[in-house]
């Protein structure tokens, strides 16, 4: 597989076209950052860290029947997917409110949610991913009913399969955002899962002491993000 030019820099990947049209290289930086890219910061072995959870959960969820665009790792800080089309939605699964649900609906963070509660947001830095139903998404666009039908489902499936791996390791899965399109190889064929999942876009505590594992250690100024990043990885078994 022939790596070639960059086709996109995001705020912690960069991916590469190959010598293949329907596949490309994913490349983990040691780049953080939070607040629509308001805070940044680089941090040794965040990347490989990434690159190899990312692998694990993503093999996790194939064996659940979840498809997604991993394909598989190429170096420490490599990974070969599928090209996409990807939909500008984000899907966000809450098990525990926190973040911007408690702060939208003033409710005490780490309330425990009696079933798991799904959004949508507009995948958008200028206009802070906001918050968008159905009908918005429908109506303006974004995916056809028949997409969102899809993310809903698949999302679901992911929590199914994720959630009791991570309880299984002393850690609470409470929200995580998933991003889903078409690979270009069968752009009318059903929605896969893209981008990445790591603890860049979920949160997890220790579910004994509820310590921050993800990213909120950056977000909050909590120090050891890399170390809490790596202990994730050990605990549900990732290979580091």
């Amino acid at each position: 597989m022939e790596k070639r030019q960059e086709l996109y820099r995001g705020k912690a990947k960069t991916v590469y076209a190959t010598d293949d049209p329907h596949r490309l290289i994913m490349h983990y930086r040691d780049d953080v950052s939070a607040f629509d890219g308001v805070k940044l910061a680089k941090l040794d072995l965040k990347g490989e860290t990434n690159n190899k959870i990312n692998a694990f959960v993503m093999g996790k969820l194939a064996d659940a029947g979840v498809a997604t665009h991993f394909l598989r790792v190429l170096n420490e800080r490599e990974s070969l997917v599928k090209a996409m089309k990807m939909l500008p939605i984000e899907c966000v699964v809450r098990n525990v409110c926190a973040g911007s649900m408690a702060k939208r609906y003033g409710i005490e963070e780490g309330t425990r949610l009696r079933e798991p509660i799904f959004e949508f947001f507009l995948k958008s830095d200028a206009l802070h991913d906001p918050l968008c139903n159905d009908d918005h998404i429908r109506v303006l666009g974004w995916a056809s009913a028949g997409e969102i039908a899809q993310m809903r489902a698949l999302t679901h499936k992911v929590n199914a399969a994720l959630a009791p791996l991570f309880a299984g390791a002393g850690i609470d899965l409470v929200d995580y955002k998933l991003e889903f399109g078409h690979p270009t190889a069968d752009p009318a064929g059903p929605l896969v899962l893209g981008d990445e999942f790591t603890p860049d876009g979920c949160r997890l505590w220790d579910s004994r002491t509820g310590e921050k594992l993800d990213k909120d250690r950056f977000r909050r100024d909590l120090g050891q993000v890399i170390e809490r990043y790596r202990e994730v990885a050990r605990r549900i078994g990732a290979p580091l």
